[in-house]
């Protein structure tokens, strides 16, 4: 019995990882966001595997508690083994300190990090060698702050957890792991988003309670240190556990294949998805997706592409009118689903004035985003090419000199910009657009009055466009059309903006808020606009950058997709698009619209060519979704396959070129049609990225020197 006390440390705080988990699963399963409804058996599913995988990802996490508890021990500051260690961390100590170790060949912050944590164990161990008078009540703090540490990251993790879920429905995913690259801008957001003072205080004392109970239950480690075989006996017991843990995790990972997609993330352990989203932030297509002969691939697309030849999709546009060069000003906008629009359903008249321009305008109906993160929506209209699997070729390395809508322009001789109220080095935005011909205005171009209101994303949208009109009229000076690529940033959580703007104050933090306030900012845009000498002559392009949410019941959920779009340019016809369309499709019909005549990589389609096929991508970063013929086909990793009918689950009230809810049912029998044209789409948007077939340098000689501006 005595042994099994040794073990109080691990086990106590198991339990206590075991009751966290529990909690967070029934506060999760009863969140708003958690739009389903559980059988006994899913919820049981949720809870026994849930927790079963709770225990085993608890044991890989106390591998350091392990290795701190097992050298805890009295003989080894004993003559003269004790001077003998405490000589090595000096010397240890004193060669890090001189700037020539090994860890140096690594540069970066790790010989600091080395440093530090050399330092530290040299301090307390000589602490405990020449103060053994002390060494009791020593350890005893030491025993307790790890304690402290442990509860207070299964209480953080906790809290991390439901935010996440709050935010986007779902356990830890790619988002998270990108979240860690910007903390600027994501600790920002919290702060302002949330109580963040009165959450952390309520943490620290709520852990100090528990750490409290536990070390009174756990004490009699340090008490009575175990001895040498007792240890030997505990890293055997713990060593199995660890190494059944490795096998189990990916096993029980396996599990949670239900249809329904909320079980799935409840069952699952938020730690081991981070370290999958983690793992998996670069898929090779060829590698984790089912795949075809890249010959017979094409040969698919060539059907949907007519125009298209061999293993690229370089192919001639050629209009019958007079090319138009209009200027030209694409306006993407932060988190706009399309269910906040009254034409979509939506009460509220949070959208007045888009609602108004949509009367106006070209008004596409049936667009799907590509993606739900901004970079993916960013990608779309950029690079007008389905999103591949994994991170967005915004934040790849091999971002550059791509052939874009950015590059089409250039080679008509229009001056091309991306404006952007942020930081444009948020999610490699920088990088991306001024390595493929993009000039940059953002935050620090702005001058200290230009600057009315920000938060932690940037400006607000009103001071964007305000500099947007400043720098359009110096544009229009130049006698050279222009394409300004505009994205906001004011419908984002924390969903601050300028109080007195709209009839819901800046304050109170809400998303509506965001959304009306993001409408008001438009508003005034056009308002001012309209004043000047360019707007007559001008096209204005406005889409969402992908929708507020992208929970649901399945991997891909339709209206968390829907997104508007339209056209608008003065005195024009307003018209209704009621087709099939995906967003990478917006501004080829733009260019078709112009009459553009070029040589295009792209696999977006001007929507009024009479050869288009009505289709859209959807797609995560590792489910990558084509809707066509009322059926939507997923691929994912490990070669997986799905295929669901879309039945629209209409509303009386809501005309039906904008219904946006469906139903997904699984398809009993596969059409193999659809599955080999969805890898043709998403196998050949991976090969020409990766065989560098969407590069400018690929263009014929006579384009080559029409786009020589550009490098």
């Amino acid at each position: 019995m005595d042994f099994y006390k040794k073990l109080s440390p691990f086990y106590n705080l198991t339990v206590f990882y075991f009751i966290v988990s529990f909690i967070l699963r029934i506060v999760l399963l009863f969140h708003p966001i958690t739009q389903s409804s559980f059988t006994f058996a899913e919820s049981l599913k949720i809870f026994s595997l849930g927790l079963v995988s709770d225990f085993f990802v608890f044991i890989l996490a106390s591998g350091f508690l392990w290795l701190y508890l097992i050298f805890i021990s009295n003989s080894k500051y004993n003559k003269p083994y004790g001077y003998i260690i405490f000589g090595s961390f000096v010397a240890l100590l004193i060669y890090i300190a001189s700037g020539k170790s090994i860890f140096d060949e690594y540069g970066g912050a790790l010989p600091r990090i080395i440093l530090i944590f050399v330092s530290i164990k040299t301090l307390l161990f000589s602490l405990f060698l020449f103060l053994p008078k002390h060494r009791d009540k020593i350890r005893f703090w030491l025993f307790a702050f790890v304690i402290f540490l442990y509860v207070l990251l299964i209480l953080q993790n906790a809290i991390s957890e439901f935010f996440f879920w709050n935010e986007f429905g779902v356990k830890y995913n790619f988002i998270a792991v990108n979240y860690l690259i910007y903390t600027n801008e994501v600790i920002g957001n919290i702060m302002q988003s949330y109580p963040v003072i009165p959450i952390i205080s309520a943490l620290f004392i709520i852990t100090g309670i528990i750490t409290f109970f536990i070390i009174k239950k756990s004490r009699n480690y340090i008490d009575k240190i175990p001895s040498f075989n007792e240890k030997l006996k505990i890293t055997a017991i713990y060593g199995i556990l660890f190494v059944f843990s490795l096998l189990a995790i990916p096993s029980l990972a396996k599990t949670e294949n239900s249809k329904n997609i909320f079980v799935n993330e409840l069952q699952s352990n938020g730690i081991y998805k981070f370290y999958l989203a983690f793992q998996n932030n670069k898929l090779d297509y060829f590698k984790f997706y089912k795949t075809i002969p890249n010959e017979k691939a094409f040969a698919i697309l060539k059907q949907e592409m007519p125009a298209i030849s061999g293993k690229n999709t370089l192919h001639e546009i050629k209009e019958d009118s007079l090319e138009q060069h209009k200027n030209v000003v694409l306006i993407t906008i932060e988190s706009l689903s399309a269910d906040f629009m009254k034409t979509y359903g939506n009460e509220q008249n949070i959208t007045p004035f888009l609602d108004s321009l949509a009367q106006k305008s070209l008004l596409f109906t049936n667009v799907y985003a590509a993606g739900n993160r901004t970079v993916r929506g960013l990608e779309a209209v950029t690079l007008c090419l389905p999103p591949t699997a994994g991170e967005s070729v915004v934040k790849r390395e091999d971002n550059k000199n791509k052939f874009s809508t950015g590059s089409v322009f250039l080679q008509k001789g229009y001056n091309v910009k991306f404006m952007y109220g942020g930081d444009a080095f948020f999610d490699n935005m920088q990088d991306f657009y001024t390595g493929n011909g993009y000039q940059i205005i953002d935050k620090s171009s702005f001058a200290e009055n230009e600057v009315t209101f920000s938060n932690v994303w940037g400006v607000c949208d009103e001071d964007m466009y305000n500099k947007a009109i400043k720098v359009m009229n110096a544009e229009a000076k130049e006698n050279k059309p222009f394409f300004n690529h505009i994205m906001t940033v004011s419908n984002h959580r924390p969903f601050t903006y300028p109080n007195n703007k709209i009839d819901i104050p800046g304050d109170i933090k809400s998303r509506d808020g965001g959304v009306k306030y993001t409408d008001f900012a438009l508003s005034q845009f056009f308002k001012q606009a309209q004043k000047q000498p360019w707007f007559k002559n001008t096209v204005f392009v406005i889409v969402a950058d992908h929708c507020a949410s992208s929970a649901g019941k399945t991997e891909l959920p339709l209206d968390k997709y829907r997104i508007p779009a339209l056209i608008y340019t003065p005195d024009m016809k307003p018209e209704k698009c009621t087709k099939l369309m995906s967003q990478i499709d917006v501004m080829p019909t733009l260019f078709g619209l112009l009459n553009f005549d070029y040589q295009s990589k792209f696999f977006g389609c001007d929507v009024f060519k009479p050869d288009y096929q009505p289709r859209a991508f959807i797609a995560t970063y590792q489910d990558l979704g084509l809707i066509k013929d009322n059926v939507l086909t997923i691929l994912s990793p490990k070669q997986q396959i799905k295929q669901f009918q879309l039945k629209q689950n209409s509303k009386a009230s809501i005309s039906p070129e904008f219904q946006i809810h469906y139903d997904e049912i699984p398809l009993k029998t596969e059409n193999k049609n659809l599955v080999n044209e969805t890898i043709s789409y998403y196998q050949s948007a991976s090969y020409v990225l990766k065989e560098k077939e969407y590069q400018l340098k690929d263009l014929t000689n006579k384009n080559k020197k029409l786009y020589a501006n550009i490098r």
